[in-house]
């Protein structure tokens, strides 16, 4: 069980919940120690006090504000802890508010909050649930470390998790990253929609959600303990550095995307679904229109998918023999849907 970060009070009203404070996240990244190249001597940092040039130990170490450079104003955590705040010694809840509210930018690092004793249980659960009920996180104010923070309280499993937010004042305005004004077509929204459908998931579980990077450095460090070479990566697919048909690289996304994941990208043996994918249209050449013979070589069933409908009788009759009476008709009928000179307006569905 992690150790007691904090203890203190959840502030609800009039009601309060003795609580414990516990860290939530562990951190799993391998650590490096500093250390000399000519005899792997231990480089370490010292701290030195600069009036008496010796080093000094943490019993000898304070805080302080410095008003000048001859004069500091010492600060106890004492000091700190005694402070004329609500918060000093209680988380207080301010606001209940939805948690699609709040900028995930303002939320940081998360902790448990447990109760403390019989006398917190009840309370604690009433609070679990109410929040749970609610749909709704809370906002409440604390004093840790030496400064008065914002914090999100919502719930967990059966636990109330308190995560520390950041002041308004501490975002950055990110106005002058924004790019130069572009137009996007429907047609390339849509495509983009069609990825992300593709790339959707129930859960974040899964090779793709593991830290590869610490797995590769504990390789690593293995493969030169007992002196060998560290196995090697492929390389990286070359990526052309500007995109210059948007269409064309999402509907190739779409494709690598399905691959991946196992499932059949076409029905009939041909990219079916990257097809469907919103595109741009290609013009009909001029002086050259698909008439019956063109659908009668489709397969039975299959639409037409767009393109010029030019109506001209006489191309059906030519397209297709006697023998072939329902085929040639049904050239025929779908010809003379539309007028000549206007597009058809096939709707294609977005892919899954």
């Amino acid at each position: 069980m992690p150790r007691s970060i904090w203890s203190g009070a959840i502030s609800f009203g009039l009601v309060t919940v003795p609580i414990h404070v516990v860290g939530a996240t562990e951190d799993h990244s391998i650590r490096f120690h500093r250390y000399h190249l000519a005899d792997q001597g231990r480089i370490r940092t010292r701290k030195v006090c600069e009036l008496e040039d010796r080093e000094v130990g943490s019993d000898e170490i304070g805080k302080g504000y410095e008003l000048a450079t001859s004069q500091i104003v010492p600060i106890t955590d004492e000091d700190l802890r005694e402070l004329p705040l609500p918060t000093a010694r209680a988380i207080e809840i301010v606001a209940f508010v939805p948690l699609a509210s709040v900028d995930p930018i303002r939320i940081g690092d998360g902790y448990y909050l447990q109760p403390d004793g019989q006398v917190a249980a009840k309370p604690y659960k009433l609070l679990r649930q109410a929040l749970a009920r609610s749909s709704k996180v809370a906002v409440a104010r604390y004093a840790w470390s030496g400064r008065e923070r914002l914090g999100l309280l919502r719930v967990r499993g059966e636990a109330i998790v308190l995560h520390a937010m950041r002041w308004p004042d501490e975002i950055r305005d990110p106005s002058s990253l924004t790019p130069p004004p572009v137009e996007v077509s429907e047609e390339e929204i849509e495509g983009a929609l069609a990825l992300m459908d593709t790339m959707t998931r129930d859960d974040l579980e899964g090779d793709e959600f593991r830290d590869t990077y610490t797995e590769a450095v504990a390789e690593l460090i293995e493969a030169k303990r007992e002196h060998r070479r560290p196995e090697t990566v492929p390389e990286p697919e070359k990526r052309p550095g500007q995109v210059l048909d948007l269409m064309a690289a999402l509907q190739q996304s779409v494709s690598k995307a399905k691959e991946s994941r196992g499932e059949d990208d076409h029905a009939e043996g041909d990219h079916a679904e990257v097809r469907e994918l919103p595109g741009r249209k290609k013009k009909a050449p001029a002086g050259k229109t698909p008439g019956a013979g063109g659908a009668a070589k489709k397969p039975a069933g299959e639409k037409p998918t767009g393109g010029r409908a030019t109506g001209g009788k006489a191309t059906s009759k030519k397209a297709a023999p006697k023998k072939e009476t329902s085929k040639s008709t049904a050239g025929k009928k779908t010809a003379t849907k539309e007028p000549t000179g206007k597009k058809a307006t096939t709707r294609r569905p977005r892919s899954a």
